[in-house]
């Protein structure tokens, strides 16, 4: 039986035929087996009987013929014998000749020496054991008279009002259905969860009764029902998500167990066993959701997290409102009474007055400093990933976009949208922005849904969107919707009387940046400043402070009259207005000259480069690409300025 075993010879009859005269002798079927070899030594009619065929034809067959299918299990129960010496299994079935298995309760034991691998097999009729119990306890039941008869009778029903108590005591839903699908008992759960009452049901086809649909409604047929697969299959079977249907009409989630009722291996019925998982399902669909918004959440922190190493890298020049003029404290003013309200905000003025900083300040003084302030640079952004950077787009919207991206206004949420040079945004976008501005919804690119957002917008530029809105370059429902609250980032040369307190400020910042000597301005230093027009502001201030604490010079007048020597030298024709400004306003006329005069004094400055580190657009703090722009709008030709001989 174990082809891992050695192998006995048993090439000497002797053994073998006394070992057939001790084995006839026994009552019961007995077999003796060489379990090396898988081979039958001796067998006694009993076991002839059993298996359906004379004993010479068992004798030298192989004993796993007697037990198909069961090899596995019988190497396993023999070599457990050979080891203990003693076993016991009723696990088997033999094939009697006819095809019928029967099942078996077998005793085995070692036989012969140590070395011995013989062993021998008592084979019993299971169900002959059975018959023959039954038989000795009617039997007993007959000797012992009509008291034990009714102590029996007792016993089943003490035994059947206990089983009444468990059915009533258990939460799961219990009935049971014969072999044509009728309902035989129900337990209380089952009519609670169905709305039934148990008289109600009995007799009744469940399937018809609370299994006839599938939860969309359709047809559930009742060929397809699992709990009849059961007894038809005599198989138990297990469904862990299907549904029921309540005398109301409504209906829940349900997992079950069908189990078939067999008498005599005929199954005769079901039981079912079932429980309303309508929590569980909900608990699953809010854990679900949870993960969806746990998930969308760590995307938009990743986002956010990006954002602010970014907005950490680049260089944030303030980090206060710095000076004492008149013009710094009205619009200290208009921060204090615009920031606790959620009103847009545009803020205008020249390039390099500080623009960004008023953003800033009215963010940290309102109810939403603790989500981030978004800086969106719309001049920064090419024309056609406007829409995918401030909405975001899908996976596969476009070419290249290969992930989910959320974009500023998602990023925004709870927060405050910056957009700086908001003129900058092409005119077939603006409709979309006012959109978002109006209704607070947008769609991402390549989507249908549409997502709502709390965001505050501020927005700032150094053009005159007037002029624009006459030029249709930009639209005027957007002007007003971004114009709530106007606030005038003052040009430096307005307010003088600051330059003093910037110039120290700037000067101790960078000689800490740069790790040079702290020193104090001189007198004549800041009178020099002060009567300098600053057509760049207080970025061409700081650009100087820096100049002077990294060549370690401090002849402030040096630095600032070569820069005037450098201009002459260029042959420019058109003049810096010195004009000093005392309250009184600038027409458009004058503003738009003066920028012209800014643009034209750096390119002087630069050759006529526009590129490149030492180029215009660095010193004057613009994207190439802007100043570009705005040469070509005032008709500039920066060719003009440049030397022939280079």
């Amino acid at each position: 039986m174990d082809p891992t075993l050695p192998s006995q010879s048993f090439s000497n009859p002797e053994p073998a035929a006394q070992s057939a005269e001790w084995i006839e002798q026994l009552p019961e079927a007995a077999l003796l087996v060489d379990a090396g070899g898988d081979r039958i030594l001796a067998a006694n009619n009993p076991a002839a009987r059993l298996a359906g065929v004379d004993r010479q034809s068992l004798i030298g067959s192989a004993c796993t013929r007697l037990f198909p299918g069961q090899r596995p299990a019988l190497i396993a129960f023999t070599e457990e014998t050979l080891f203990r010496n003693l076993s016991w299994s009723r696990d088997f079935s033999l094939r009697h000749r006819d095809g019928h298995s029967v099942d078996l309760e077998i005793s085995a034991s070692r036989t012969g020496d140590a070395e011995a691998l013989t062993v021998l097999l008592l084979l019993r009729d299971c169900q002959q054991l059975r018959n023959l119990r039954e038989r000795h306890e009617v039997n007993r039941y007959h000797q012992g008279g009509l008291l034990e008869w009714r102590r029996v009778e007792e016993l089943f029903r003490d035994m059947e009002r206990e089983n009444q108590l468990i059915l009533h005591a258990v939460g799961e839903g219990i009935y049971g259905v014969d072999a044509e699908g009728r309902t035989t008992f129900v337990n209380p759960a089952a009519e609670r969860m169905l709305g039934w009452r148990a008289d109600e049901l009995m007799g009744r086809v469940m399937h018809r009764v609370a299994h006839h649909s599938h939860e969309d409604g359709s047809l559930y047929p009742l060929k397809d029902c699992p709990i009849y697969g059961a007894f038809r299959e005599a198989a138990v079977r297990r469904v862990d998500e299907d549904y029921f249907w309540r005398k109301d009409g409504t209906g829940f989630p349900v997992e079950y167990t069908s189990t078939p009722i067999l008498d005599s291996g005929h199954p005769i019925g079901a039981v079912v066993v079932f429980r309303d998982i309508s929590a569980r399902l909900q608990a699953r669909d809010d854990l679900k959701q949870a993960l969806e918004e746990v998930e969308s959440l760590k995307r938009r922190l990743e986002m956010e997290n990006a954002y602010l190493q970014e907005e950490l890298s680049a260089e944030h020049h303030f980090h206060e409102l710095v000076g004492q003029s008149e013009a710094i404290k009205g619009i200290v003013r208009r921060i204090g009474l615009v920031a606790p309200t959620d009103a847009n905000v545009l803020i205008t003025g020249e390039s390099g007055t500080g623009k960004e900083l008023i953003a800033r300040a009215i963010h940290q003084a309102s109810e939403r400093r603790d989500r981030p302030l978004i800086r969106v640079n719309c001049a920064a952004i090419p024309k056609d990933l406007f829409e995918s950077e401030f909405f975001g787009h899908i996976k596969g919207a476009f070419t290249g976009a290969v992930s989910d991206r959320i974009g500023r206004f998602e990023l925004a949420d709870g927060g405050t949208l910056f957009l700086d040079e908001v003129g900058e945004i092409p005119i077939e976008l603006q409709g979309k922005l006012l959109r978002v501005l109006q209704d607070q919804q947008f769609e991402r690119v390549g989507e249908n849904r549409t997502r709502a957002v709390d965001v505050r917008v501020i927005a700032a530029t150094n053009r005159d969107l007037k002029a624009e809105i006459r030029e249709r370059t930009f639209r005027e429902d957007l002007y007003f919707r971004l114009n709530v609250f106007p606030i005038e980032s003052v040009p430096l040369r307005r307010r003088v009387e600051d330059i003093p307190l910037l110039a120290q400020e700037f000067v101790n910042r960078a000689s800490q940046k740069f790790n040079r000597p702290y020193f104090q301005l001189r007198q004549r230093d800041v009178e020099l400043l002060s009567t300098y027009s600053w057509p760049g502001n207080v970025r061409e201030l700081e650009n100087v402070i820096e100049r002077l604490v990294i060549t370690g010079d401090t002849k402030l007048d040096v630095e600032l009259s070569g820069t005037g020597e450098d201009s002459a030298s260029r042959g420019s024709t058109t003049p810096i207005p010195a004009r000093h400004f005392s309250g009184e306003l600038m027409t458009e006329e004058e503003l738009r000259e003066l920028e012209k005069s800014n643009l034209i004094r750096a390119l002087q400055m630069t050759g006529g480069r526009i590129f490149g580190g030492d180029g215009a657009a660095v010193l004057l703090g613009l994207k190439p690409t802007t100043l570009t722009s705005r040469l070509k709008k005032l008709k500039v030709d920066c060719r003009a300025f440049r030397d022939p001989a280079g």
